[in-house]
């Protein structure tokens, strides 16, 4: 005989126990649990456990028209499908959040991959990289390159993608077995999926499933594809991009804007990637695996070297006309580590070049200008003083003797230490800051005697066919890095300062980067393995209760992707060094 006897706790925690009796012997069991979710206006209510993100919705969508596509639960990002087992704070998303803005991304991508595999199964498809506001794919109709995405291929992809958007189809998240998903990847001869997993070891793999088309999940996707966000697909030979609307503006897909300079950096990056048999994560990790990266870091270094060098052959082509080298670029590209190396590679051809950084023209924290939200907006161009840099910078073409000032970080304020600059008539002045190539900065020097050079961190590896790598990601892991060395900031603080980052690049620096007379790519595609062993203890500190944990957690989970690499095969002088120590230039 079996009894069962209820016994409520008494201390408010919603815990129900139910106790069995059975021949003579007494078993717990938790029968009835309550969780206490709290919402974003601070409202409350009681849920059983279990209970799914979208089934707390009592509207599908925001006042603002858009539709609920995920959720922040205790400020982690997850679909609208995520059980919830204990006590949460809810936050729903929608493309106007940032987070909800990459999960619709990320969505469109699988939902484009579906797409191919079902219009075209034997083509040749995988997302490259980002693009304005898009990203660049490509495509080839029969496993090659050959013949592209002609306008008759994207009009049948495109049809197929809003005919699965009209159906509203269910995406799912599933897991798998581990071994199970490794043999279906071999099977299908998806080794850049199998690649990936084959240096992990879940128990199983988490997949997204949608009507018989499946991929690894890197991060949650809508609950269904009759919310897909707008898109087109446009020609871009040899691929296309999937041209998307701006965080800023997620209703409307603002005209195509070609980026002809962007795409031969990528285009070229991608090349050499594929020349050297690694352009995913999982072919990155086999070569660490096999104990291989120290040769693959120095070839890559070498690549940096040279490309320096031919840019630095350039400037000495035109050495009587050239007085300023003007080096800009965003947040973490690399651009004094760059300016010190093409210093070097200048005095090789004979030249003596002076250099000057617009960081130590900042006005200082009181001075500095303001966002919109009453912060200072570092990213400014009038967080320099225009007025002085311009001065000093006419002195110096002159031949007269400046004081140098130096910008102190931890005190955010100018400081003069008797230090002082000429530059002689034949030698050129090199200039490096993330405004070097606004005209306001230079606005009193001629463009005639000036050679603008822009440098970003465009990395080619992807993380399988149909997930790229976040170049974005790559400047952030530098930051957080470096910040924390050499700035006194916590990765709390860099995280919180990241997005003001990134709108002052839009505004200030990205709509400039066209007046450039040469580009250099800073990215380096061993370094996420190299960052990971600093970057990972580093996000560990920012914890649930924090509004930056979502990116943290997954920039976590993102570097889980890679094996670790020692930072003993990097050059002193990479640019590399510049954020993780240990370099010989003196900065």
């Amino acid at each position: 005989m079996t009894e069962r006897l209820f016994i409520e706790s008494k201390q408010g925690d919603g815990l129900a126990f139910c106790m069995r009796m059975e021949r003579g012997q007494v078993f717990a069991m938790e029968s009835e649990r309550s969780i206490r979710v709290v919402f974003e206006d601070g409202n409350g209510r009681d849920c059983p456990v279990g209970m799914t993100a979208g089934a707390l919705m009592d509207r599908p969508c925001s006042e603002s028209g858009f539709p609920y596509i995920g959720a922040l639960v205790n400020n982690d990002v997850c679909s609208l499908s995520y059980p919830l087992t204990v006590n949460s704070e809810v936050r729903f998303l929608t493309l106007a959040d940032p987070h909800g803005w990459r999960l619709a991304r990320r969505s469109l991508c699988f939902v484009l991959a579906k797409a191919v595999r079902e219009v075209y199964p034997k083509a040749r498809f995988s997302v490259d990289h980002s693009f304005g506001p898009g990203l660049y794919c490509s495509f080839g109709i029969d496993g090659s390159a050959a013949g592209g995405a002609t306008d008759d291929i994207l009009k049948r992809l495109d049809r197929h993608m809003r005919e699965l958007a009209e159906k509203d189809v269910p995406v799912e998240r599933r897991k798998i077995a581990y071994m199970d998903a490794m043999r279906a990847f071999e099977r299908s001869g998806q080794h850049d999926k199998s690649n990936l997993l084959k240096h992990r070891n879940p128990p199983h793999a988490v997949l997204h499933w949608c009507a018989g088309f499946s991929d690894l999940a890197h991060g949650p996707l809508i609950p269904s594809t009759g919310v897909l966000p707008p898109f087109r697909l446009i020609a871009y030979p040899p691929g296309f991009v999937l041209h998307l609307p701006t965080r800023e503006n997620p209703r409307d897909i603002e005209p195509f804007e070609d980026q002809p300079h962007l795409f031969q950096i990528f285009k070229e990056h991608k090349e050499w990637g594929k020349i050297l048999g690694v352009n995913t994560a999982g072919r990155l990790n086999e070569l660490i695996a096999r104990g291989e990266s120290g040769h693959f870091i120095r070839t890559a270094e070498a690549l940096h070297e040279k490309k320096i060098s031919r840019i630095a052959d350039r400037i000495c082509a035109a050495k009587d006309r050239i007085r300023v080298v003007l080096i800009a670029g965003p947040s973490c590209a690399g651009k004094t580590t760059f300016a010190k190396r093409l210093t070097t590679h200048l005095v090789v051809n004979g030249l003596a070049p002076s250099t000057l950084s617009t960081d130590n023209y900042f006005v200082g924290k009181e001075q500095n200008p303001l966002d919109e939200d009453g912060e200072p907006d570092f990213e400014h161009i009038e967080a320099v003083d225009l007025a002085l840099f311009n001065e000093h910078l006419l002195k110096l073409i002159g031949g007269e003797t400046i004081e140098l000032p130096r910008y102190n970080f931890g005190t955010k304020q100018r400081e003069y230490r008797g230090e002082t600059l000429r530059a002689g008539p034949s030698q050129p002045i090199v200039i490096e800051g993330i405004h070097a190539l606004n005209p306001l900065l230079t606005r009193r020097i001629p463009d005639t005697c000036t050679f603008g050079i822009y440098v970003n961190a465009l990395t080619q590896l992807s993380l399988d066919s149909n997930n790229r790598l976040s170049t974005t990601d790559n400047r952030l892991m530098r930051r957080i890095v470096r910040d924390h060395l050499y700035r006194g900031h916590s990765p709390l603080e860099t995280l919180r300062l990241w997005p003001s980052v990134r709108r002052g690049e839009k505004r200030w620096i990205f709509p400039f980067q066209g007046h450039a007379d040469a580009t250099f790519n800073s990215a380096l595609d061993y370094e996420f393995a190299a960052l990971k062993p600093l970057v990972d203890p580093l996000l560990m500190q920012i914890k649930p209760a924090m509004r930056e944990y979502a990116e943290a957690r997954r920039l976590s989970e993102f570097l889980l992707n890679f094996l670790p690499v020692s930072d003993r095969d990097v050059p002193s002088t990479s640019i590399l060094r510049e954020y993780i120590g240990g370099s010989t230039l003196n900065y």
